[in-house]
């Protein structure tokens, strides 16, 4: 991780972990107890030793990228758990090495599947793009001088305030550490928009956070 955003990373495992083992057919949750008592990455629909292996590593980013799109604690849960039954249930699609991308791609359309469900409308895609002409650049972000300050909680609630588009390029971009065209891969937009909205979003958040300068 770069640094620069926070992640909603271990407070659904850290949760999990504090409840009884399930003695059903599986728990909901996105950690279980395994026979040993350990706490376990993926319930147990989930246990096959290479989706394990392979998916693993990626179920934090999963989480958190539901996370800060949903903007809701339990929402996030749901659709991180669907995404990782999609994942289990289409693993031989995965091609190459690059599991963090697919699965963020799964997350972002089990997201999406989440929102229509709540309002009976589709969303997402070019309907939601908002036209910039700015182009992104590697300079050092005001991400990286806001949690200088220490304000966290801040800073994640700056960021659930930007639009959707533009939030979602900057945690897939900021947060995952995903390449440009890997994000324009999971968003499914030309790597062009996606520079654009990553610098749009940063400029929003620094504007919502107060930060005038960015230090180096």
């Amino acid at each position: 991780m770069s640094g620069r955003l926070i992640p909603f990373r271990g407070a659904r495992a850290t949760a999990a972990a504090s409840r009884p083992a399930d003695t059903g057919s599986g728990p909901r949750g996105l950690v279980s107890e395994d026979p040993a008592g350990a706490a376990a990455p993926f319930p147990r629909p989930f246990g096959a030793p290479r989706f394990r292996e392979l998916v693993s590593p990626h179920i934090d980013a999963a989480y958190s990228l539901a996370r800060y799109l949903s903007r809701n604690d339990a929402a996030a849960e749901d659709i991180a758990q669907e995404a990782l039954l999609k994942a289990f249930r289409n693993l031989e699609t995965l091609r190459g090495d690059a599991v963090r991308p697919w699965l963020l791609a799964i997350v972002r359309n089990s997201y999406f599947d989440w929102r229509r469900r709540q309002d009976g409308r589709a969303v997402g895609g070019e309907a939601a793009e908002i036209a910039y002409a700015q182009a992104a650049d590697d300079a050092p972000s005001a991400e990286a001088s806001l949690i200088r300050q220490g304000d966290v909680a801040a800073l994640r609630s700056a960021i659930e305030a930007i639009p959707e588009p533009f939030r979602e390029a900057l945690v897939l971009r900021d947060l995952e550490e995903l390449s440009y065209r890997e994000v324009a891969e999971v968003t499914g937009v030309p790597m062009g928009t996606v520079m654009s909205r990553l610098a749009r979003a940063r400029r929003m958040l620094a504007e919502r956070m107060g930060v005038t300068e960015v230090v180096a």
